[in-house]
């Protein structure tokens, strides 16, 4: 009994230790995303989030859960995901550089 109980922790063990470098490669990404986030905005290709964020809460108040940049064919575009009074989530598309909405939908 001792000995599968030894054979276990060693399999859990082995499995943590496996795990990590997914976890640390995570980290990194997140990382990747923010320096080129603040490159952009750097070189006046994007607004600040902070400018971009007024425009949302106008369009669709409530709560911000998230947030991502991404490239739609030749633009930056800031997608937000928003979670209103009544429940519901709301997926806000916005022109990172122009600082427009461009898309404005329901979500789940």
């Amino acid at each position: 009994m001792k000995r599968q109980w030894k054979r276990l922790a060693v399999l859990g063990l082995a499995g943590l230790v496996l795990a990590m470098p997914l976890a640390v490669r995570a980290d990194e990404d997140d990382d990747g995303d923010h320096d080129r986030a603040r490159d952009l905005y750097e070189r006046g290709e994007i607004k600040g989030l902070a400018n971009i964020l007024d425009v949302v809460r106008a369009t669709a108040p409530g709560d911000v859960v998230a947030v991502d940049l991404i490239r739609k064919a030749d633009r930056w575009v800031y997608r937000f995901q928003v979670v209103g009074a009544d429940g519901r989530r709301k997926t806000v598309d916005v022109d990172a550089g122009a600082g427009v909405i461009m898309r404005d939908g329901e979500g789940d």
